[in-house]
């Protein structure tokens, strides 16, 4: 199931870094941990659906990219995104 619009704004809103911000690395980041989520919890019941599964690694794998980038472009704002996201790192 895709995010909602309002559940989208919420964590637009709750990332974003000035106003107009909808696609910083903190934004994209965010969306993502939150259809990684849901995406874990489909997977929980219906554990046989491999094109899910190779949706969520690759959803991984964008994450950990945008992570990698963030935090060698300012450590500040990468820790303070996966503080607030409660990912381990």
């Amino acid at each position: 199931m895709a995010l909602t619009a309002e559940k989208k704004t919420e964590l637009v809103a709750a990332y974003r870094r000035h106003e107009n911000d909808t696609g910083s690395a903190e934004v994209q980041i965010a969306l993502l941990t939150q259809r990684i989520s849901q995406l874990t919890e489909h997977l929980k019941v219906h554990p046989k659906d491999h094109s899910s599964r190779r949706g969520l690694l690759k959803m991984v794998g964008k994450r950990s990219s945008l992570l990698k980038f963030l935090a060698n472009q300012n450590r500040e704002r990468y820790l303070a995104t996966i503080g607030k996201l409660g990912l381990r790192k």
